[in-house]
């Protein structure tokens, strides 16, 4: 069983950054792509960014250049840089561990105040 607990977020100014935080415990963490999600008030969950275990990156259209997703496999943590958030970022933003994905955390709300 994987447990995933995330932290960092928070409200923030429009233009300003934040650092979200996910530490994962169990599973095979270095060997599984992982990645950030978010999920607006009625709106689907989507995906932001993720990270292969070879340290590939992928994101979403909407924040390429702004967000910055990483990994520390000694720590077991992932982590995604938001900067020059707006408030189209306002969602509720959940780490997600291997394909499918496998397993959630319970996520954290992001909210970015104009």
């Amino acid at each position: 069983q994987v447990q995933l607990v995330e932290s960092g977020g928070g409200l923030v100014q429009a233009g300003g950054s934040l650092r979200l935080s996910c530490v994962a415990s169990g599973g095979t963490f270095s060997s599984e792509i992982m990645g950030w999600y978010r999920q607006a008030p009625e709106k689907q969950r989507e995906l932001v960014a993720s990270i292969t275990y070879n340290y590939r990156t992928n994101y979403a259209d909407s924040v390429k250049g702004r967000f910055t997703i990483s990994r520390d496999n000694a720590k077991r943590m992932v982590y995604l840089q938001m900067n020059s958030v707006n408030a189209e970022d306002t969602a509720v933003y959940y780490c997600s561990y291997g394909l499918g994905p496998s397993f959630w955390g319970q996520g954290t709300q992001v909210t970015v105040s104009s």
